[in-house]
């Protein structure tokens, strides 16, 4: 009897209506359902939602009629909120009706572009997971690529807490490809994200990163690197706060230093000043603070004739190298 609704228009009681549990999105913008309700009581529903017709029978032997959703619940939503009594609605029907719903909920949103990189990748789950689609079956049904969906889905593999900024904004879901290419250095995973989100890096920056720290791994396993150097990188990066890379060359080399604004920048160089400063005072026999030069009772030239003379005892002195 349901193929009988194919096609028609029927306008159904608001509170027989039941939500989708297929639905994919988890949170609904209140400010935005509210500027729709007082669109739906200016000119009502413009736009049918779909439903799926269930029968219910009591023990007593009566029956009722149940709607529940397929697509439209925003729409559903802010017609209770305008307080009108019943909307138009096309019924639907077929065997497999909770696979349909939950597709038509995605596809919907995506249309719309509603649904957050999370709740769309959770819905493909469901799709793969319940109903034992392959990444291609779910692309083709969504009308994207394989990538597309596999891309989506692989971001449930990230921590909780880089999921929930993901769904907060804090992040993009370009960013969730660097931190995921550290998916086996979970510490150096959450350093970057933390970065992220403190320097509000690009998804450019977030990637040149991760290249390094990869790249890096693999260079702390050459036998051939020379320990020392990487024993420097690493008492240069906990001293500046930040990634230090030593290139040693046949004579000299160079330090790569990363910083990502400005200020960052300035604070480096006082580090920086502040150690060298620190080196003169030891070299006259004086200790104290980079300000303690401006209280020192000999001339500037004398300070600076012996910062020029101080031997730095390690292998590699930071004037052979190059900023």
């Amino acid at each position: 009897m349901q193929e009988n609704y194919q096609g028609a228009i029927f306008w159904i009681e608001v509170d027989k209506i039941k939500p989708n549990p297929y639905q994919p999105r988890r949170e609904f913008n209140q400010d935005r359902l509210r500027d729709l309700a007082d669109s739906i009581r200016q000119y009502g529903v413009l736009q049918p939602i779909a439903v799926t017709r269930k029968e219910v029978y009591s023990e007593d032997g009566s029956m009722r009629v149940e709607y529940e959703l397929i697509a439209g619940e925003r729409r559903w939503r802010a017609s209770q909120l305008a307080g009108i009594s019943v909307m138009p609605a096309v019924i639907r029907s077929g065997e497999d009706t909770d696979k349909m719903k939950l597709e038509m909920a995605i596809i919907e949103n995506l249309q719309r572009e509603d649904l957050n990189p999370v709740d769309r990748a959770q819905a493909f789950q469901r799709l793969i997971s319940e109903f034992s689609l392959k990444h291609h079956e779910v692309a083709k049904k969504m009308g994207k690529s394989r990538e597309y969906v596999s891309n989506s889905v692989r971001i449930l593999a990230l921590p909780m807490d880089i999921l929930d900024a993901l769904v907060a904004g804090k992040i993009t879901e370009g960013h969730t490809r660097p931190i995921l290419m550290l998916a086996d250095r979970p510490e150096e995973q959450k350093t970057l994200f933390q970065e992220i989100v403190a320097k509000r890096l690009t998804v450019r920056e977030a990637e040149g990163i991760a290249r390094r720290i990869a790249y890096e791994r693999i260079r702390k396993k050459d036998a051939f690197v020379d320990p020392q150097i990487i024993e420097m990188e690493e008492q240069l990066t906990e001293k500046l706060g930040t990634r230090v890379k030593v290139e040693k060359k046949d004579v000299g080399g160079r330090v790569m230093i990363d910083f990502f604004s400005n200020d960052d920048l300035h604070k480096i160089l006082d580090l920086l000043a502040a150690k060298q400063a620190s080196a003169a005072l030891e070299a006259i026999g004086l200790e104290g603070d980079a300000p303690a030069l401006l209280m020192n009772d000999k001339p500037q030239e004398e300070v600076i004739a012996a910062q020029e003379e101080t031997v730095d005892a390690d292998l590699y002195n930071i004037r052979n190298f190059s900023l």
